[in-house]
């Protein structure tokens, strides 16, 4: 006779929750719920029915479950729900994976490649990676991904769950999780997002009367009115409405006979002299009493390892062979006890976790410590054998058979190996927990293992306190040197928190510690921190870069002497970006031993990062993007999202910068918004300027308001890029406006933001287009111009366009007027891969030539008209227009333009001159500056006002300036 009920009862509203869900999900609008209830509530029921309701709608379902035996694998849950769909289907081969298979390779084995090396993900770019192919999954009919038991998941997958809850909402993902209402992380996280309502919640409440009734009619396969009073009373008040329960007390009625069918129908038969069960626990000693003692010893065996269990392991405990091993797990499967596990061949589950809790505590507690006492040896006898989750077994065993210090070791080692892999959260939950139960000799050592895996889980607070409770050692021995590295790795956390003054402590408790004779090869790790933290800001050390470079020098020669690779890669890295004050030619030499460095010690990341850094000098040096692209392949092949977005940052800048607007645009949208949802700043930062530096080089100054303010609201203005804001962006923005005093304020106000805040960025204006602007307007000369020769930034393509028009200036200045010719020609021979920059600087130094009588102003002039005409950038066409005039050329009239004017505007007669005006308006600009800026007569403004307001039908100016907004935001 079946006890389980084949029907949900008593969950209308989780089921049509469910179903609601599973419609948005497949119309790619993503949602995230979680069913919280207590065990054997009915959570995984539902999770079940979802998965069967996905099934028949065409979606893909993700299931996985978290462990409750106390082991700690990151990730499992999520492995485990990759695992049960590809295992069936294979894995996805579409090519926009492509670049995020290297960081999913950690939760898909078979994308894993040989035994190399892999680039270290954070969890953050994991979680991303793993968006992506839940969307690709979902694609044609939405997806489904069921976590369960999430109280008892790892905080790495926890961290991935909260970034996929908080960023599903645009995609074809329901993400359903369940857990009980216990406190931690999980239930953190669930409370966290129902208050910001980003996920839907629901308490599992207990069953009532008529559902217990009608439950245990399902189970006896009849009508709720044949189920004999007295059981249901017996049931509904010792089972609480947990449906689980009335499962487990209905099947004990029934194997003791209480219960049982009788002329067509049920009856109850109480034995005053039986022992009735109180409880589950008693429940289930009754029911293992029938089964023979091997089997009973079988099933104890594996509720000691958990309520999943291995085969493997379960056949070292108890010494089975294959065939006896196998029939008795047959013979506990056929009672309904236990299952194969469908996401790992090797493993059987309990059907439900409290029957393995009940089994074990129905063992007296001498019999409980002594079987678990016996697994534990069962496994220390294959100890070398074991991986990581079965050295955390032996030790809950070795904790349950009251081996406290034996347990303690084994967590530590656990916990170091995956503090070594980056698994810095389990990492802390093994450590805490040996240090719980470490005996007083061990305590120390894992208490230090404890403060830096705090620390680089970004919990520096907790790791300086803990180290602040270290008690002291003896100077000048082994424990006094380990002290010091802990100290070392806390400084670099530090550091990268940008934390000035608890780095700066932290080293000096490393240099304390160590005293005077310090092994070279510590002194060159303490070296690299060191040498970082000068460049901080707030440090008592910020712009000492000649401290900060001889540190560098020790440190890279030491470790390249000693055999550490990571160290040298930190230390020529330093040096690199140090050297850049001095040329680029010193920088790229230490990059170069960086990556030979990186290649021959097979370091992915720090290959990586050597060549991103070589491909933007390259970039800024020449404006050949083909090493970056380079860049760009190798940090995909590697699944290396945080690279890859500080790439396309400098790939976004470079489009920009060569006018290849459209190429830009697609770059920036591929990553500006992944960058933000894995808190990479620095390159959103970045590719918020490029946007910003976009709108501003196309002449768009709506467009570059707002990027202006996406930027300000991810803390730009507070960071290193501010003159390159005010330089590149707002002072192009303003010349192409026709406003060189407003370009030169904005230039002069980033080189004031310089001069405080010293920086490697060249590409500010500080060393090109401002000289020639102050060269132009009379307030720069040659003295100023060779000092910026002198310097690094004037290596700069970009820069040397700018240089070399200023000194043809200069040079017509002084009469000598074929040598001025030659600059001019010089420059823009150099600069074909920048023709807006190249165009805008013919236009700027066509009036001194005019003036002077020198060079060809005249066909610079008509060249710029061409390109400026043809850009829509028409206060610059039309400045060099009035400037042709006033030299006496002839201007020839663009009978085209048509084709810009939208089709509403054109029909209604608009021309190319008064579209021009009525583009302007969306800035609700003066007729003043309109003629200002498109270098006609406020006269001729007011015809082009007069004939729009007619043509349009518009009642007044106001009416038209919001017409024009309006196509604004369309073109846009």
């Amino acid at each position: 006779m079946r006890t389980t009920s084949s029907v949900i009862v008593g969950r209308v509203a989780e089921t049509g929750l469910l179903s609601n869900a599973l419609d948005t999900a497949s119309r790619c609008s993503g949602r995230a719920v979680f069913f919280v209830g207590d065990a054997g509530i009915g959570k995984s029921r539902l999770a079940g029915e979802c998965a069967y309701r996905a099934y028949e709608r065409g979606m893909p379902v993700l299931r996985g479950r978290a462990t409750s035996t106390g082991l700690v694998v990151p990730f499992r849950p999520l492995i485990e729900a990759l695992s049960s769909r590809f295992r069936a289907v294979g894995t996805p081969t579409d090519p926009e994976l492509d670049p995020y298979r290297p960081a999913l390779a950690r939760l898909v084995p078979e994308w894993r490649q040989g035994s190399s090396p892999g680039y270290p993900e954070t969890v953050v770019e994991l979680a991303e990676a793993l968006l992506r192919l839940l969307s690709v999954l979902g694609q044609e009919h939405g997806c489904v991904i069921l976590l369960e038991d999430l109280h008892d998941s790892d905080t790495e997958t926890i961290a991935v769950v909260e970034y996929v809850v908080d960023n599903v909402a645009d995609l074809p993902v329901l993400l359903l999780g369940t857990l009980r209402p216990e406190p931690g992380v999980a239930l953190d996280l669930v409370r966290s997002a129902e208050r910001r309502q980003v996920a839907t919640v629901r308490e599992l409440a207990p069953l009532g009367d008529a559902d217990v009734r009608e439950m245990t009619a399902s189970c006896l396969e009849a009508s709720p009115d044949e189920v004999p009073q007295a059981t249901h009373e017996r049931l509904a008040g010792r089972a609480g409405g947990n449906p689980y329960l009335v499962e487990v007390l209905l099947a004990d009625l029934l194997d003791s006979g209480q219960l049982r069918r009788a002329d067509d129908r049920w009856e109850e038969h109480t034995n005053p002299d039986a022992s009735v069960p109180t409880g589950v626990v008693r429940s289930w000693s009754r029911r293992l009493d029938r089964f023979d003692e091997p089997v009973r010893e079988l099933l104890l065996c594996s509720a000691t390892l958990g309520s999943r269990f291995s085969v493997t392991v379960l056949q070292t405990v108890t010494g089975f062979d294959d065939r006896t091993l196998f029939s008795h797990l047959r013979s506990a499967v056929e009672a309904n006890i236990i299952a194969p596990d469908g996401a790992d061949p090797d493993r059987y589950t309990f059907r439900h976790a409290l029957t393995s809790e009940a089994l074990v505590a129905s063992l007296a507690p001498a019999e409980r410590a002594a079987t678990a006492r016996r697994a534990a040896l069962s496994l220390a006898a294959i100890e070398h054998e074991l991986g990581d989750e079965q050295r955390q077994l032996m030790a809950t065993l070795q904790l349950a058979g009251g081996d406290r210090h034996g347990a303690a070791r084994q967590f530590a080692g656990v916990g170091r190996r995956m503090l070594a892999a980056g698994a810095s959260g389990s990492a802390v939950i093994l450590l805490e927990r040996a240090r719980s139960l470490a005996h007083e000799s061990d305590l120390r050592g894992i208490t230090e293992s404890l403060s830096v895996a705090h620390a680089e889980a970004g919990e520096l607070d907790t790791a300086l306190a803990l180290t602040a409770e270290l008690p002291p050692v003896p100077p000048r021995s082994d424990a006094s040197e380990q002290r010091g590295e802990t100290h070392i790795r806390i400084a670099w956390a530090a550091v990268m928190a940008e934390r000035v003054d608890e780095a700066a402590g932290q080293i000096r408790a490393a240099r304390g510690m160590l005293g005077t004779a310090v092994r070279p090869e510590l002194e060159a790790a303490l070296d690299v921190v060191d040498g970082h933290l000068a460049l901080l800001p707030g440090h008592a050390g910020h712009g000492q870069q000649e401290r900060a470079q001889d540190a560098a020098r020790r440190a890279a020669a030491v470790a390249e002497e000693r055999s550490l690779p990571v160290v040298a890669c930190q230390a020529w890295q330093l040096l690199a970006l140090l050297s850049r004050e001095r040329g680029f030619d010193e920088a790229d030499a230490c990059l170069e031993r960086m990556l030979a460095v990186s290649e021959q010690h097979a370091l992915p990341v720090w290959r990586v990062e050597a060549l991103v850094r070589l491909g933007a000098n390259t970039f800024m040096r020449t404006g050949d993007p083909a090493r970056l692209e380079t860049a760009r392949t190798a940090a995909q092949s590697l699944g290396a999202l945080v690279p890859m977005q500080t790439v396309d940052g400098l790939l976004a800048m470079n489009a920009v910068m060569r006018g290849e607007w459209d190429g830009a645009h697609e770059i920036i949208e591929r990553s500006v918004a992944a960058s933000a949802r894995v808190r990479n700043l620095g390159a959103h930062r970045y590719l918020l300027l490029a946007s910003a530096a976009l709108a501003a080089h196309r002449g768009r100054r709506r467009d570059l308001d707002r990027a202006m303010a996406r930027f300000r609201r991810a803390g730009g203005e507070e960071s290193l890029l501010v003159p390159l804001q005010l330089g590149l962006c707002r002072a192009f923005a303003a010349l192409l406006e026709e406003d060189r005093e407003g370009a030169l304020a904005d230039l002069d106000a980033s080189l004031a933001w310089e001069l405080e805040h010293p920086s490697f960025f060249y590409l500010s204006g500080r060393y090109g287009l401002r000289p020639l602007l102050r060269i132009l307007d009379g307030r720069g000369g040659r003295a100023e111009l060779d000092a910026i020769l002198e310097s690094p930034g004037a290596d700069l393509a970009w820069n040397q366009l700018f240089l070399r028009l200023a000194d043809g200036v200069l040079h017509g200045r002084a009469g000598d007027t074929d040598r001025a010719a030659r600059s001019v020609e010089a420059a823009v021979g150099d600069a074909a891969a920048f023709p807006l920059a190249r165009h805008l600087g013919l236009r700027l130094v066509a009036g001194a030539a005019l003036a002077e009588k020198w060079g060809e102003p005249v066909g610079w002039l008509r060249a710029s008209e061409e390109y400026f005409y043809g850009a829509g950038i028409q206060p610059v066409a039309a400045a060099c227009r009035a400037a042709l005039r006033q030299a006496g050329a002839s201007v020839g009239q663009h009978r085209g333009g048509w084709e810009r004017i939208p089709a509403p505007l054109r029909t209604s007669g608009v021309t190319p001159r008064e579209y021009e005006v009525f583009v302007l308006l969306a800035e609700r600009p003066g007729n003043q500056q309109i003629a200002r800026r498109l270098s006609i007569s406020p006269r001729t403004v007011e015809k082009h006002m007069a004939s729009l307001l007619s043509k349009t039908g518009r009642a007044d100016r106001a009416a038209l300036c919001e017409f024009s907004a309006e196509c604004a935001a369309e073109r846009d």
